[in-house]
């Protein structure tokens, strides 16, 4: 991985984590924590995965699955987010997009899981 690539993927994995913790405390505190939980358990699921894979150095192939994963999350996210606060999305059919980027990032890990080569160190 490219330096500055492994770099954004480590900053939104931590981005990720601390949304993901920020919104489980709010949803604890709110009337409809629906969406505050999601965004949760999305963050925190996503978060520790992008960091794995940017502190690895295993490639573009990988690289490019945690960037197309990292965009799904923020969309999703996002979108949940502005239903939230401001009752509107962040655009139509964010949701379901952000979702489909998420699932083709992890798709992208098995693919690259199945058909890297790996080296023994």
């Amino acid at each position: 991985m490219t330096g500055l690539i492994e770099r954004v993927i480590i900053c939104l994995g931590g981005f990720f984590g601390a949304i993901g913790v920020a919104t489980a405390a709010m949803a604890s505190h709110g009337e409809n924590p629906r969406n505050l939980a999601a965004i949760s358990a999305i963050c925190l699921a996503h978060g520790p995965a992008l960091l794995a894979v940017g502190l690895a150095r295993r490639g573009r192939g990988l690289e490019a699955a945690a960037l197309v994963l990292s965009a799904g999350t923020l969309v999703f996210a996002g979108d949940l987010a502005l239903r939230e606060y401001a009752g509107q999305a962040l655009f139509p059919g964010a949701a379901p997009l952000g979702g489909g980027a998420m699932l083709l990032g992890w798709a992208g890990v098995v693919a690259w899981g199945l058909f890297a080569k790996f080296g023994r160190n």
